[in-house]
């Protein structure tokens, strides 16, 4: 495990109760930053990850939101901002499939306009809301966000062409947010492969073991494999900006 120094930060985790999100929370509390996890509002895993991440002494606090909701993101924001009494560090992480079956690129029905909608405001517009209502305070810190797109965005084949479309758009949009927030902040994203985790690694429920002999280091990603790159993004590499480093243990190679 790479380690940090992250007392006095301030971190704010979408979707940040499973997964990717909880894994970068759990390890940036843990190096020491205060962290304000985002998630559904109506989700018992946040309350839960609050509580127990509490119990264990670490500076945690709630900041429940819908980011398809516009105007709940932008207040959530501000008012976790406010909370911890600044921000340093922003993770866009929340993501939805919108799909509990893979949806083959074929079938043109099933990505309607309802679908294609909740998509593009989750996966795309949301880290956008996000970092638009965060940046006052990230370049007051000099700060840094970092985004969780995916290789889909690359190699296509993942849960829907919209989700592969709206991974992409979260590509360019990290380039354009570093242009935007330069030079006091610096934005970059990672790109996961398969992770272990509740819904990212098969929809079918079938297990994920098959899939490890495809990725040349022989095995999945854990959550915390992609929040060691989140840390390194944010606490160290002051020279890299606009760049989306992939982590897939060399499944796309």
């Amino acid at each position: 495990m790479i380690r940090a120094d992250l007392s006095e930060k301030r971190v704010l985790v979408t979707g940040g109760a499973s997964g990717i999100g909880f894994g970068t929370v759990s390890l940036f509390a843990r190096m020491g930053a205060t962290v304000a996890i985002n998630d559904l509002p109506d989700n018992p895993e946040l309350t839960k990850t609050v509580n127990d991440l509490r119990a264990e002494g670490f500076e945690v606090l709630a900041a429940p939101a819908d980011l398809s909701d516009a105007d709940g993101t932008r207040e959530m924001v501000e008012r976790a901002a406010k909370e911890m009494g600044g921000l340093d560090y922003l993770i866009n992480n929340a993501g939805t499939p919108n799909t509990t079956n893979p949806i083959p690129p074929s079938d043109l029905d099933a990505m309607d306009e309802p679908f294609w909608d909740l998509l593009l405001s989750v996966n795309l517009r949301g880290p956008f809301r996000c970092t638009h209502a965060a940046a006052p305070f990230l370049k007051a810190a000099s700060g840094a966000v970092v985004n969780t797109t995916s290789v889909a965005a690359f190699s296509g084949g993942g849960s829907s062409s919209v989700y592969c479309v709206s991974k992409a758009g979260l590509v360019s949009l990290t380039r354009e947010l570093a242009r935007a927030l330069a030079p006091e902040v610096r934005v970059n994203a990672i790109a996961p492969g398969v992770v272990n985790s509740d819904w990212m690694c098969r929809f079918d429920g079938t297990g994920i073991e098959p899939e490890s002999d495809q990725i040349p280091l022989r095995r999945i990603g854990e959550p915390q494999d992609y929040a060691e790159v989140m840390l390194f993004l944010c606490a160290g590499a002051g020279y890299v900006t606009g760049q989306t480093i992939i982590v897939d243990g060399g499944i796309t190679l």
